[in-house]
């Protein structure tokens, strides 16, 4: 409101100094004489004005025909003038125009229209780092992959574009399967931009495939390095990756380099199962029992788990069930009311057959956490107790429809795996697998679940009765059959 205001006033002001200006140019005497070729013009002061003004124009109209004429005949010679930057411009206008039709194509699912958008784009522009992304992923839209491919290929022989191109077809190999050309472009994207996300990713998980556990260390430092993983997370998957390589030098029977990863693994990570139990494995061939059983208190306390307490067995083999159950209780006594801890703790007990406390060690377990194991841990306790066999038939029958309990899980895709992988066999992701009970009743058991074998109970007469659990089968001796 104030400056329109201000321009009325200011207007009002021009309008004044401009008749101010003009009745003084009429009152004032003399003007201009100007004399041509023999003629003579004399101008009063007005009239003076007035054909300055008209001079003015004339010049400036002059300049712009003259410069009109220059330009033509420059364009008319080839060269840029204001003329070609006119056509240019609309050439440019046209090919952004194409160029924004056909990623809109792209992203509506129209593959063959998004190609024709960039091929007109491409007429217009002559720009291929701009067009031949779009044209390449168009063409694989439109499921053309020959297209796809070499235009990617051109990609490659641009360096500005050389990381999508090298890009583009890595993924293609990926689709075809051929994990082994996607490993080597995998490795030259990530040389060339070590920043990329999704590329140290896919470098990762290829890595991980092919079992190269070494550079997928380094994968995983440059993840950290540049900041796209957290300390924390890196350091637990560069212990999984220390466990994998030194499950392969165990392979390779090569015992002294096995321990050192073993334990360099368990020092990255304390509480991941695989690495304390080869770790402790490690040290009970040094014959160094004390630190085998502190390794695998410590895990125990994070995490119980069943493969922890066989190996808290193999440090001392051969020990009569008295002592084993002695040698245990430090180990489960700050997690004794964690189900595991009660079930082997149980298992214990039967093993140095001692019935009733062992069936006061299960509590109510097969009430508030009821699991094939329970059951058959009651089984055992009936027949110890000289329960009828009906009983113990029951309780074995019973064990057959529970579920399996905790076991090796995906986080990622829920598959259940027999033992601890780095990946996924399934979906092929990796550090996914967790020890956690599955949403639903699964037929997989995990090697180590069942401890009865392993505490060695008491062996039943020749003649006798004798009910096995089996991989989900009931066998009976034959004497019963009989």
């Amino acid at each position: 409101m104030l400056w329109s205001l201000v321009k009325i006033i200011l207007f009002f002001c021009a309008l004044v100094a401009v008749a101010f200006g003009a009745s003084f140019l009429l009152e004032a005497q003399g003007g201009v004489r100007i004399e041509v070729a023999g003629s003579e013009y004399n101008f009063g002061p007005l009239q003076s004005v007035i054909a300055l003004a008209l001079l003015v124009v004339a010049v400036w109209v002059f300049i712009k025909v003259l410069g009109l004429i220059i330009a033509t005949w420059k364009f008319l010679n080839g060269d840029e003038t204001a003329i070609s930057r006119y056509f240019e411009r609309n050439r440019q206008a046209k090919g952004y125009d194409a160029l924004s039709q056909g990623m809109m194509a792209l992203a509506s699912g129209e593959g063959r229209l998004a190609m024709s958008k960039a091929e007109k784009a491409e007429k217009y522009l002559n720009k291929p780092e701009l067009t031949n992304l779009l044209t390449a992923q168009a063409a694989e839209l439109a499921g053309d992959r020959r297209k796809a491919e070499q235009t990617y290929r051109a990609l490659i022989e641009n360096d500005a574009t050389r990381f999508v191109g090298v890009r583009g077809i890595m993924k293609q190999r990926l689709a075809d399967g051929d994990t082994e050309t996607a490993l080597a472009l995998a490795e030259k994207a990530f040389a060339l931009k070590p920043k990329h996300e999704d590329t140290q990713d896919v470098l990762l998980k290829l890595q991980a495939k092919k079992e190269d556990w070494k550079g997928a260390r380094e994968t995983l430092s440059a993840k950290l390095k540049y900041g796209a993983l957290p300390r924390d997370v890196h350091k637990r998957r560069d212990a999984v990756l220390a466990l994998s390589e030194a499950r392969t030098v165990y392979d390779d029977d090569l015992t002294i380099e096995a321990r050192e990863a073993a334990i360099e693994a368990n020092r990255l990570s304390p509480d991941l199962i695989p690495a304390a139990v080869m770790a402790a494995h490690g040290y009970i061939e040094q014959g160094n029992k004390k630190y085998a059983t502190r390794v695998l208190k410590k895990a125990w306390d994070v995490a119980p788990h069943p493969d922890l307490a066989a190996t808290f067995a193999a440090i001392e083999p051969d020990e009569v069930p008295a002592a084993r159950l002695k040698r245990f209780r430090p180990l489960v006594k700050a997690t004794s009311t964690h189900p595991e801890s009660q079930m082997l703790m149980t298992e214990l007990h039967l093993a140095n057959e001692d019935f009733p406390e062992a069936r006061r060690m299960l509590a109510d377990l097969n009430e508030t956490n009821p699991t094939a194991r329970t059951a058959t841990l009651m089984a055992a306790i009936e027949r110890g107790e000289g329960a009828d066999d009906t009983v113990v038939k029951g309780w074995l029958a019973r064990a057959l429809s529970l579920p399996r309990g905790p076991q090796w899980i995906c986080e990622n895709c829920q598959h259940i795996h027999t033992e601890w992988k780095p990946t996924c066999e399934n979906c092929e992701s990796f550090d996914t697998l967790s020890w956690k009970t599955p949403p639903q009743s699964e037929v997989a058991m995990p090697g180590g679940i069942e401890m009865l074998p392993l505490i060695m109970g008491p062996k039943a007469d020749e003649g006798s009765d004798v009910v096995v659990i089996e991989d989900a089968e009931i066998i009976e001796d034959d004497t019963e059959a009989k």
